[in-house]
């Protein structure tokens, strides 16, 4: 049977493992990587560390095959991930390359050394944020509005105004998804789409 469960600590490297093989717009990005972890460590680790309670998996009988991670306040979140959560990936991540023959890591790596923040007209409409990821064994089954539909749930009981997101590009699967479930694209630009939704 699958089902739809509040994150536990227990399901951490499956989170990371889901982020990995979702991680190349959508694709697996196992070969694209030489440390597997930098993905999880900068798109879902800090999710599941800081605002547990903002997660939410799909397991089914071959374990966690989805999730969608959540931060109530964008502007209050990134300031404690810059506090709590990069000082110690910097210290065990500190360099990386900017020339020649860049990887996919020392663009992760660099990510951790100087995250974007996000705008300040973004957060102001849609204070909060996602990320969602779901393996194909899942996709199509209603699994992802669910997802959807559970965060959006506990970020309006929470207060929250609204919820936006980031999307590749390329990924037009996915857009075609969000808009699907509610969202509206608000952004764009050559290499990302800003999808938002208000509360």
């Amino acid at each position: 049977m699958t089902v739809l469960r509040p994150y536990r600590s227990d399901d951490r490297d499956a989170v990371y493992e889901v982020c990995l093989r979702t991680g190349a717009s959508g694709e697996d990005a196992s070969g694209m990587l030489r440390d597997p972890d930098l993905l999880g460590h900068v798109y879902a680790g800090p999710y599941v560390t800081l605002e547990p309670e903002l997660a939410f998996v799909v397991v089914d009988a071959d374990g966690v095959g989805g999730y969608i991670l959540g931060a109530a306040d964008t502007v209050a979140f990134e300031e404690r991930v810059e506090r709590e959560w990069w000082p110690d990936l910097r210290r065990r991540y500190p360099t990386w390359r900017t020339g020649g023959d860049v990887t996919f890591d020392d663009v992760l790596v660099a990510r951790m050394h100087s995250p974007r923040a996000t705008s300040a007209a973004l957060v102001d409409d849609y204070p909060s944020h996602l990320h969602i990821d779901l393996l194909p064994r899942l996709q199509g089954q209603g699994w992802g509005r669910r997802l959807v539909d559970t965060l959006v749930a506990r970020l309006r009981s929470a207060g929250s105004s609204g919820v936006h997101l980031g999307v590749a590009a390329e990924n037009t699967r996915a857009h075609d998804f969000y808009r699907r479930v509610g969202f509206t694209e608000v952004a764009r630009d050559e290499r990302s789409v800003t999808f938002a939704m208000r509360l």
